[in-house]
């Protein structure tokens, strides 16, 4: 039927399917307007025009979404099934091209334009031969990879000489996608078409290969597992009938005979022993198993019944912590009283140590002390940033990484059930959606639960009560109060200057000519350039910068050792500015003299005391109150309750009683990038404001510190030895206290009592009383306060 006229033809849109010229094939019709068109070839010369459509999800495409190429075929039989589709046999007898499509009979009819084979030149027969021996090749390749074409599909083109027939049979008959089909369809020469489809063909052996080498490994490796099994069970069952089982016992026997030599409580042996039951019972190599693996290998590891020997001996304790620590009577005294109730009564549960104070004071090295003197394991669990609960009480041992919490690593650590537990930092504990590490806290830190403390790993009790906790925090403010209840809190406060120089003689300078390779004889230090080093590039409550600038004169010092360079063994003060730069803070921290509308305050910061400065100004204006600094709600409040009281005591303080309409009040805490806030600073503000609305000038030499009502009472505040170390080493001479903090007075280091002067005061007029004797005031605050209540009382 070649030729270049034109037919018009009855057409199917086929989805996935492309027919070849020379070709049968059965295919099933399902779509009513094919299967009109089908009718309508039968009653009319059972030809007509197989077109494959792009995309198969048309239901009734159009004529974009047909391919351009086709094949005329004609029926060779139709079947129709009883559930509607209909089965026909189709030969195809040559390509054509639509030309036109239409719909209007209730059937697409196609013109069409046929399409004949390019003939090839003669000189090309060779390379042609060879291209078609390559196909048979690939294709006999094909066949036996894929395995679902038969073995006589390659016959057929055996003794074909024909590229053209070769290529449509190939195309055909290889499970390939419509796309190649379609391309191979459109190629009308020859020699083009038998090489596309070669290429074609090369990549899906390539495909099968790699295809049937990952299925044949996946076989392997099943069939190795289930081999490994039938000879595990075999074995097991062959050492069983010859009686082999004590001598080679499995692994879960092996198990099990760890358990029972453990001597475990109770309900942990019969734990362990159903889970080693169940590990027999479950597939080697099985998830389960080595889940259950590694939860009995953890069990196993913990130190049951272990126990390390205490140490009970005062005198050793006490020479212990005397030889790492320098100072700190409170804490050694206590460490001490704890050992001696341990001799008297051995099973008594204690309390849990919290150590607070500044950072650098030697929290952290008490402890370490405390294991040492009592002959214990340490183990040290850092709490700062921890805001997952999981990490206090562990992991179900389901989850997929699933671990035990850190208090039974830290015992499995120490390898006893009697260590000493560091839980440091306890005050920067965080908590979020995954739950509050502080409340998981509470049953390890109670005595009276943690001998049945539940970890989420283990699934039964664990006994802690032997452990002896010891926590550390630079305050208390941010620790839960649940959390502070179960702990005895000791304070450490900061060092006084000749505390820190016999630090720095007994323990820094050691460690850190140790540290940097000096012998004993390359560097000393003189006691004064250590003080000058104390009080001229160190500022601090504890002696970590103490020890960094140690470290500097070390360094420099092997610098010159090493160099060759000529030098003095011993460092005196003048040498300092060599060594350590130019000294960064000034002899007394506040200057002599007195000014108007300054006063000194004393801060209490979770690192220590500090020296904070009241600025006042008054000013011409409408009265305006302004607060700069940086400052927190209640020292805000405490301003504002200055004013009021200067208010109504204008008349006894010889101030104008209209100063809050005619005079603006502007309140200045220097620094104003840090954060200021706390109730103690009442007292400050109102004498800051006082000197600065009547002129009255106050010695920079004093410093005071007291919360202040609206009827002008002192109230009492806290940390009161910090704020007091704080003036020491700022040059403060007197320290205005309220009366209540008299008693409090004995906790302050003796150096520092003895350098300043203390003066107690119950109310404001005490206050001003004492700095302003000239310029009393001329009515007292609360008629019905007693006189010694309210008198201003020294103390030297």
């Amino acid at each position: 039927m070649n030729g270049n006229k034109t037919l018009t033809l009855p057409m199917i849109a086929l989805r996935g399917i492309t027919v070849f010229p020379g070709m049968v094939l059965n295919f099933d019709v399902e779509r009513p307007i094919s299967i009109k068109a089908l009718d309508f070839a039968m009653e009319n010369g059972r030809r007509l025009f197989l077109l494959t459509q792009k995309d198969i999800r048309k239901d009734r495409p159009g004529i974009a979404d047909l391919y351009k190429v086709g094949t005329v075929a004609k029926l060779r039989q139709i079947l129709r099934l009883p559930d509607g589709p209909v089965r026909v046999m189709v030969e195809g007898l040559e390509r054509a091209k639509l030309i036109k499509l239409s719909d209007s009979a209730g059937y697409l009819e196609a013109e069409t334009e046929p399409l004949a084979n390019q003939e090839a030149p003669a000189r090309l027969r060779s390379s042609t031969e060879a291209a078609l021996r390559h196909s048979r090749e690939l294709f006999e390749q094909y066949a036996a990879l894929s395995g679902n074409m038969p073995p006589e599909s390659s016959v057929n083109i055996l003794g074909s000489g024909d590229p053209a027939y070769v290529a449509d049979y190939i195309a055909q008959n290889a499970l390939v996608k419509h796309e190649d089909k379609q391309a191979i369809l459109e190629e009308l020469n020859p020699n083009k078409r038998i090489r596309l489809v070669n290429a074609i063909l090369a990549r899906e052996i390539e495909v099968l290969d790699i295809e049937h080498e990952l299925q044949i490994k996946t076989q392997e490796q099943i069939a190795r597992s289930q081999k490994d099994y039938v000879l595990r069970e075999q074995m097991r069952v062959i050492k069983h009938e010859l009686g082999e089982t004590d001598n080679a016992a499995s692994e879960p026997e092996e198990y099990r005979k760890k358990i029972l030599e453990l001597k475990l409580p109770d309900y942990a042996e019969e734990k362990l022993l159903a889970e080693a039951e169940r590990l027999e019972k479950q597939q080697y190599g099985s998830a389960e198993s080595n889940v259950i693996r590694n939860y009995l290998d953890i069990c196993l590891e913990l130190p049951w019944n272990k126990y390390t020997k205490d140490r009970n001996s005062i005198k050793a304790a006490r020479e212990q912590l005397d030889a790492d620590h320098y100072g700190i009577e409170k804490v050694k005294e206590r460490v001490i009283e704890f050992l001696a109730v341990r001799q008297l009564a051995p099973q008594s549960t204690g309390t849990i140590l919290c150590f607070v104070g500044p950072p650098g004071v030697g929290k952290t090295s008490v402890a370490m002390s405390i294991a040492k003197a009592l002959g214990r394991k340490l183990s040290r669990i850092s709490l700062g940033g921890v805001h997952d609960e999981a990490e206090i009480r562990g992991h179900r041992k389901t989850y997929v990484g699933a671990m035990p919490g850190r208090i039974i690593s830290a015992v499995t650590q120490a390898g006893s059930c009697n260590p000493l537990i560091l839980l440091d930092e306890i005050d920067k504990l965080g908590s979020d959606y995954r739950g509050d590490p502080s409340s998981a806290l509470l049953e390890a830190l109670d005595p009276e639960q943690n001998s049945t403390f539940r970890d989420h790993f283990l699934e039964m009790p664990f006994d802690l009560s032997a452990v002896l906790f010891i926590t550390t925090a630079n305050t208390t403010d941010t620790i839960p109060r649940p959390l502070l209840d179960r702990m005895e809190v000791i304070e450490l406060s900061s060092y006084t200057d000749e505390e820190k120089l016999e630090i720095a003689k007994r323990h820094l300078l050691p460690r850190q000519k140790k540290r940097h390779g000096l012998k004993a004889q390359q560097l000393k230090i003189t006691d004064t350039a250590i003080r000058e080093i104390i009080t001229g590039y160190t500022r601090e409550s504890g002696v970590r910068q103490l020890e960094r600038e140690l470290g500097t004169i070390c360094r420099k010092r092997a610098v010159q050792i090493v160099g060759k360079e000529k030098y003095k063994a011993t460092v005196a003060p003048q040498e300092l500015e060599k060594l350590l730069g130019v000294r960064k803070f000034k002899d007394n921290g506040v200057s002599r003299g007195e000014e108007t509308g300054i006063v000194n305050g004393l801060a209490w910061t979770s690192v220590g005391g500090e020296i904070l400065e009241v600025e006042v100004n008054v000013l011409e204006g409408s009265g305006k109150l302004e607060l700069t600094g940086n400052l927190g709600d209640v020292m805000k409040e405490s301003a504002r309750a200055a004013v009021s009281y200067i208010r109504s005591r204008c008349a006894a303080l010889g101030i104008e009683p209209d100063f809050h309409k005619t005079k603006d009040i502007h309140i200045h805490f220097p620094e104003g990038a840090v954060p200021k806030d706390g109730p103690s600073a009442g007292i400050t503000i109102t004498t800051a404001l006082i000197s600065a609305l009547t002129g009255r000038k106050v010695p920079r030499s004093v410093a005071m510190t007291g919360e202040i009502t609206l009827r002008g009472r002192v109230l009492p505040i806290g940390g009161l030895k910090e704020k007091t170390m704080a003036a020491f080493r700022n040059g403060v001479k007197t320290v205005i206290i309220p009366k209540d903090n008299e008693s409090d007075l004995a906790e302050i280091d003796p150096t520092v009592r003895e350098a300043l002067t203390f003066v107690t005061a119950g109310s404001a007029d005490d206050v001003l009383a004492f700095l302003f004797p000239d310029k009393s005031v001329k009515e007292p605050l609360v008629p019905d306060v007693k006189a010694e209540q309210s008198s201003v009382q020294i103390r030297q």
